[in-house]
């Protein structure tokens, strides 16, 4: 097994992290790859990747345990994804008429999903969830949107993130709109329906997302409730609406809807499909759909989405790419592999440290995800951020979660685990002497909250 690298140095990301913020709100395009969501000894910004691997800007190399929060699936720079790019570079991006490649790309994608007839390009996941919000008000008639109050996230917009405790800017006209219930929770889902008779236009959820912790209530498999739920909104006139932003290309090719057999009135798609390039897209029945189009004459326009990236040609062709490795290579199969022998290793090395009260590992092998807490059993974000700075000294980028890609090998999960025992070890140190005495700056923050 590698020796464990040994990482101090972050001279220049000290120096970008106090500039970074003069010129970005935020100090970054994303929240959660924001400074308050990681120790104070990390780096600040990457100078770049291949395969499953990282570099900063100080030239540490880091085990990539995110993958580009997901989007990632084949690896950093894979090479037969950039040569598709390359060769298209040469024949331009962006064009006054769409490109030939919107055809073909759309006959391929739709070809995975033999449950939807349309679909729709855009470059970022909350476009295309608003835009299926938007398509759904347009076909019932109807104003407010569900959605689990208890799943992280689904756009910027104002329909979701004037729910959350950052809704400053949003009116409060536009955060009543939405409705929450208590996710794979039938009858949370059947209350709202009944509480809101013939308002809900749409419900719309993650298919599945890393099983709960200890508190999970869930009395359905993620099959039985996807179905009943599906059945529940078409009984109270609703459309149901799938976001396989995250689980698309990990729990199944495509995704949970070939996984359980399901047919959602609708569909969302990004993370990974194009292996981290810009390209998203929102699939659906052609009855729907063409509520967006322009073909129904004398009808009242929808006006879905309009952008002028959505088409670029690059991007498709990433995406072309990237479905030909899946389908040539089972990547979901390699995927899951290496995410069940991270699992049995840190589950193993957690036994030989006697941490199960310190950490637990959530046994999703698409997504591996880890809480860490406190000397009373309660997650902690002071515990996790300890874990995260000790794992970033032993050379692995790590949040809090492991998303396997093609490029991950078994020798990166030993290594992984090899960091991960180390780590243990500080972090039980620091449950009987205090984490002030091992963890050096700040806990990382929640992405949503009130008050920086």
């Amino acid at each position: 097994m590698k020796e464990l690298r040994r990482i101090t140095n972050f001279k220049l990301s000290d120096t970008y992290r106090n500039e970074i913020h003069h010129l970005i709100p935020g100090g970054a395009h994303t929240y959660s790859k924001g400074d308050d969501q990681f120790p104070a000894l990390s780096p600040a910004a990457i100078s770049h990747g291949k395969g499953a691997y990282i570099w900063d800007i100080d030239g540490n190399m880091y085990l990539d345990c995110s993958m580009g929060l997901t989007s990632v699936s084949l690896g950093h720079a894979y090479e037969p994804v950039l040569e598709a790019v390359r060769a298209e570079l040469e024949k331009g991006v962006n064009f006054q008429r769409p490109s030939v490649l919107e055809k073909e790309t759309a006959e391929k994608f739709l070809s995975l999903v033999p449950q939807h007839d349309m679909i729709k390009f855009a470059k970022n996941g909350s476009i295309v969830t608003t835009a299926a919000v938007k398509l759904a008000r347009a076909f019932t008639g109807r104003k407010l949107v569900a959605f689990p109050g208890d799943h992280p996230f689904y756009s910027y917009d104002d329909w979701f993130i004037g729910t959350t405790a950052c809704d400053k800017g949003v009116p409060n006209e536009f955060s009543e709109l939405s409705v929450t219930f208590k996710s794979c929770d039938l009858n949370s889902l059947k209350e709202l329906f009944e509480r809101y008779p013939n308002q809900i236009a749409c419900v719309i959820t993650e298919p599945e997302k890393s099983p709960c912790g200890n508190g999970c209530s869930c009395k359905q498999s993620s099959a039985e409730f996807l179905k009943d739920a599906i059945e529940l909104a078409h009984q109270y006139g609703a459309l149901f609406i799938m976001d396989e932003m995250v689980s698309g290309f990990k729990t199944d090719f495509p995704g949970a809807i070939s996984k359980y057999k399901l047919k959602p009135d609708m569909a969302t798609w990004g993370k990974g499909i194009a292996n981290g390039f810009s390209f998203c897209a929102l699939t659906g029945t052609k009855e729907i759909m063409e509520l967006g189009g322009i073909t129904r004459i004398g009808e009242e326009k929808v006006f879905l989405i309009s952008t002028t990236h959505g088409g670029e040609t690059h991007a498709m062709v990433a995406a072309n790419a990237t479905i030909n490795v899946f389908k040539q290579q089972n990547v979901v199969a390699h995927n899951q592999r290496i995410g069940d022998a991270l699992i049995q290793g840190c589950q193993q090395a957690i036994l030989a440290a006697n941490a199960n009260k310190l950490v637990e590992v959530i046994p999703c092998n698409w997504l591996v995800a880890f809480n860490f807490k406190d000397g009373q059993g309660q997650v902690s974000s002071a515990m996790r951020t300890l874990a995260m700075q000790e794992m970033i000294k032993r050379g692995v980028l790590f949040q809090g979660a492991f998303v396997p890609c093609f490029s991950h090998t078994e020798d990166d999960v030993n290594y992984f685990v090899k960091a991960f025992s180390e780590t243990l070890d500080i972090c039980k140190k620091a449950l009987n002497e205090g984490i002030d005495r091992y963890l050096v700056g700040s806990p990382a923050k929640p992405v949503f909250r009130k008050i920086l």
